[in-house]
């Protein structure tokens, strides 16, 4: 024990030797002592021997000495407020690593607000008003200093950025779609469009509905892609504006906004239509690729046409020529499997059909129905229904009902089922046959982004707005969140079911098929290096990202789900990588 009353600190001694064994070992030791003077000389004295101690009792023994008060942790500190971060965190950093804020224009504050709002879509969408409280429930508010926007802040922020989309979208194109970066020169077009609430929007019309909303009126956007599916550039239109109109303006934009030329342009067989092809070559400067329609295919398919079954024996696709085609290249495929779907789905609706036609046949015969138009009228609800009408003979009287089955036309159908046909200016040396298939098949990337847009991730739909730039900003805000979410999906790849390297496939008509470390991915229901769960597509599976530091956020938590990506769908043209058929 000390000897004196003098103050005590704790000194701390780290040494270090070689043992017997030769081995390098260091050790510290701390003690308790006192110093004091001793005439002119200074001693020190030990009062105790602390080493047996665990390191951090020690710790609170020196700051003790030194003043400091020491108190229980959970009485240290009061959680006044926690809010989510991770979440946000996450998406805002990838924002930034994609220079997202600086494609959006000059620093300010309607830059920050548009920032927000491009942000808050890809994490909890929203209306404006539930969004401007969103803001304030999570750290977004603050990193962004945008928790006190109101209303009109968001709709000024809303118009300047429509007033920068062709800015932000030739940025996009160049960084995207520039020959240096895109060698195949593709770019991919499709049309959707979801219904408007209210009764006072401009762009607001009846149209062909998408979404199945009969009745309701509509607005309709055309989205262009790269090759991979990354939106670039989104143009919206009225309600009833048909494909080909849509589809002349993503042309004029490709050649005269984003200035590109030499490009191939990806459409379906209701969007580049012959009059948009004609259309195309008096423009120049940019090529197609599309199918044909079935009954330019029964043409090729005639008699004394190039398009024969033996062009299958060997392989599933074939390229030929023909003169109603200058200067272009078809290459026909035929998919077993879409073959059989077809023929299963077609059996059904005429089974169905006859059922429903046979139940009129027995009510005309009863006398219970008759009449010419009566009759008619019944047989025509029926028809519409299954829309197979074209495989009935059908003899009405005023007394009688009589349907029998037009069996050439139904093996004529049959005959080319699962086949159809592209055509592309392409040549061989740009893209040979296997990768104009790929190239068209690719068109089920930007139907995945339409729906990422529309309900798995974005809500982009229905559209509560009236004003026609109102309805453009609130367009063009999903579309970039659209190109976040897209990158996101490529970051957190390891961390869902996404198959990160697909297999090659040697038939590009045959379905895809998943690499096998996806499926033992999906087996284990584990991350790619087996350390994490993967959580599954049925549950909202946002990433679990560990919360930054924050001021009063204490965890980090989600008001929103994070779904992984289905399947793609294939275009309607050539859906060989799924069973369902294109429309008859």
């Amino acid at each position: 024990m000390a000897k004196r009353g003098d103050a005590v600190h704790v000194v701390r001694v780290r040494k270090s030797h070689v043992d017997k064994q030769g081995q390098h070992r260091d050790y510290e030791s701390a003690y308790l002592r006192r110093t004091f003077r001793e005439g002119t000389r200074v001693r020190n004295e030990t009062v105790a021997n602390l080493s047996t101690l665990p390191a951090h009792v020690i710790d609170w023994v020196e700051a003790g000495l030194k003043g400091q008060t020491l108190v229980p942790a959970d009485t240290a500190a009061t959680v006044l407020r926690s809010v989510p971060h991770g979440h946000v965190a996450a998406v805002w950093a990838q924002a930034k690593a994609l220079g997202l804020p600086a494609l959006l224009g000059p620093a300010g504050r309607m830059r920050d607000v548009a920032m927000a709002l491009i942000l808050a879509r890809a994490v909890a969408p929203a209306s404006k008003l539930a969004t401007a409280s969103w803001w304030a429930d999570t750290t977004l508010g603050v990193d962004l200093e945008v928790a006190g926007a109101g209303t009109d802040e968001i709709y000024a922020a809303m118009d300047w950025l429509v007033g920068r989309q062709d800015r932000i979208e030739k940025r996009l194109a160049g960084k995207h779609l520039d020959p240096a970066v895109n060698p195949s020169r593709i770019a991919m077009f499709d049309l959707s469009s979801s219904w408007v609430t209210g009764r006072h929007c401009d762009l607001a019309a009846r149209g062909y509905s998408r979404d199945g909303k009969k009745g309701c009126e509509q607005i309709e956007y055309g989205l262009l892609t790269d090759p991979a599916g990354r939106p670039v550039a989104v143009r919206v239109f009225p309600g009833n504006t048909a494909d080909p109109a849509a589809f002349t303006h993503a042309v004029t934009a490709v050649k005269d906004t984003f200035a590109l030329e030499n490009m191939l342009m990806v459409g379906d067989r209701g969007m580049i239509t012959a009059a948009r092809i004609t259309a195309l070559k008096e423009l120049g400067g940019l090529g197609w690729l599309t199918a044909l329609r079935a009954p330019q295919i029964a043409a090729l398919a005639a008699d004394d046409g190039p398009l024969q079954m033996s062009l299958f024996d060997e392989q599933n696709f074939a390229e030929i020529t023909h003169p109603e085609y200058p200067g272009e290249r078809l290459i026909v495929c035929r998919n077993p499997a879409l073959a059989d779907e077809r023929a299963r789905k077609r059996g059904e609706l005429l089974d169905a059909t006859e059922a429903e036609l046979g139940k009129i046949v027995a009510a005309v015969t009863a006398g219970r129905l008759s009449g010419a138009g009566k009759i008619g009228l019944r047989v025509g609800k029926v028809l519409g229904k299954y829309k197979v009408g074209k495989h009935f003979h059908l003899d009405i009287t005023d007394t009688s009902l009589t349907v029998t089955r037009n069996r050439e036309r139904i093996d004529a159908e049959a005959a080319l089922d699962g086949i159809y046909t592209l055509r592309t200016t392409a040549s061989a040396d740009e893209l040979g046959t296997a990768a104009v298939i790929d190239a068209y098949k690719n068109l089920s990337r930007v139907e995945r982004d339409f729906r990422s847009l529309k309900a798995i991730d974005l809500d982009l739909r229905p559209i509560h707005h009236r004003l026609t730039d109102r309805v453009k900003g609130h367009v063009l805000i999903c579309m970039l969140a659209a190109y976040l979410t897209w990158h996101l999906r490529q970051a957190w790849a390891p961390l869902t079911y996404t198959d990160e390297n697909p297999p090659h496939r040697a038939d590009p008509v045959a379905p895809a098929a998943r690499s096998a470390a996806a499926q033992a991915k999906a087996a284990r229901k584990t991350t790619t290096d087996g350390d994490l769960p993967t959580p599954a597509p049925t549950r909202p599976c946002w990433p679990t990202w560990p919360p930054s530091p924050a001021t009063t956020c204490a965890t980090a938590t989600t008001d929103r789900s994070w779904r992984p990506s289905p399947s793609p769908r294939p275009p309607n043209d050539a859906p060989s990588n799924s069973s369902t058929p294109p429309s008859p």
